[in-house]
């Protein structure tokens, strides 16, 4: 099984502005998901969302903010499943953020899925497009 989901998106946005949208709180609740998330390394932060019972996902996602080079790369961890203190789901979300002539490239990539998550990755890589292309809409938008 396939257990990484790898995607790229090109905005003609600056990359400033794409980078307000994975790293500002507010944003991300636009495209996402309700969060509590902060640019800090080491911060602690949640995702909130409806219960998902058919992927045993209780819908709130743990994560962890790994890596931060402004402007560039995002790394955090991503963990969920039937309870905090029960995870099925360890994962790890990184964005990168290039610059592609004048227009910005985000690329996603999101490792760690074990087998047993092969309901969950197989819904997370559309879902990941479905939250890109509102980003994109807001984006356009503003």
């Amino acid at each position: 099984m396939n257990n990484v989901i790898k995607r790229n998106w090109f905005y003609n946005n600056p990359r400033e502005e794409v980078w307000e949208y994975l790293t500002n709180a507010e944003l991300i609740s636009k495209w996402l998901m309700p969060n509590n998330f902060k640019l800090e390394v080491g911060y602690e932060f949640e995702f909130w969302t409806n219960p998902i019972p058919e992927l045993s996902l209780d819908g709130n996602f743990y994560c962890k903010v790994i890596e931060i080079i402004p402007q560039k790369k995002l790394v955090y961890s991503w963990r969920g499943g039937p309870n905090k203190n029960n995870p099925t789901l360890d994962t790890i979300v990184t964005w990168n953020l290039l610059i592609a002539g004048n227009r910005t490239e985000l690329r996603l990539v999101h490792t760690g899925f074990k087998d047993e998550n092969g309901s969950i990755l197989s819904s997370m890589y559309n879902g990941w497009d479905e939250h890109i292309q509102k980003m994109i809409t807001k984006l356009k938008d503003s």
